[in-house]
């Protein structure tokens, strides 16, 4: 099955957006105060003052997109973002498909595996030279930057192909990323403060994913 996960990390070193799809292993909860607000609800350290519950009217077709799936819409919206309290697993159920680590760790780590590659090979071949993937026995992992600083990075199974996964996150960035971020009065670009939290671009970005040929 085509594992794929879906980050977002702006150039202050922060994840701004994380949605994933055929999760088996999950991560632990963010550590309160170290993710920003609307990345993902499933990811975030639980408020204990929350009241209401999240708005979001996104469903995907295939009721995939759901709260063990860590895919939750944050909406442009105080009360709204919030994530939910966690919910304790049923008896006899299996607990040993976490990571192991907590999502603020896993996001560092993916950050610092970028940027450290990406820095080696422009010392090491030149500033022409642009690191996009590279392949362990478990995963692949694919980059796509912009010109502003934002990094795409897409985790996958290994002998998925890099081609159409690399258009995939293209197509990300000049569809809905410049439609429903960029282009979007109420986003702020370049926060320190909020993740993105638009819920047409997250729909959007699901449609983008589903049309994978690979995805299943």
């Amino acid at each position: 099955m085509l594992l794929l996960l879906l980050i977002f990390l702006s150039r202050h070193c922060t994840c701004v957006y994380y949605q994933d799809w055929h999760r088996t292993r999950r991560p632990k909860l963010a550590v309160e105060g170290t993710l920003l607000p609307a990345v993902s609800q499933t990811v975030s350290a639980p408020n204990p003052n929350a009241s209401e519950p999240s708005t979001s009217t996104f469903s995907s077709p295939r009721n995939t997109l759901s709260s063990t799936s860590g895919v939750v819409v944050a909406v442009n919206d105080a009360a709204s973002s919030t994530p939910p309290p966690p919910t304790l697993p049923a008896a006899g159920a299996d607990v040993t498909s976490s990571t192991g680590l907590s999502f603020d760790e896993e996001a560092k780590l993916v950050y610092g595996v970028v940027l450290s590659l990406r820095n080696m090979i422009k010392k090491i071949s030149g500033r022409d030279e642009q690191f996009v993937n590279y392949r362990t026995s478990s995963y692949k992992l694919l980059l796509f930057e912009t010109i502003s600083g934002y990094k795409f990075t897409l985790l996958s199974d290994p002998f998925a192909d890099s081609t159409s996964l690399r258009l995939a996150l293209r197509g990300v960035y000049v569809g809905p990323f410049l439609e429903y971020v960029v282009r979007n009065p109420l986003v702020t670009m370049d926060s320190k403060t909020h993740g993105i939290d638009n819920e047409y671009f997250r729909s959007s970005v699901d449609r983008v994913m589903r049309g994978l040929p690979a995805f299943f």
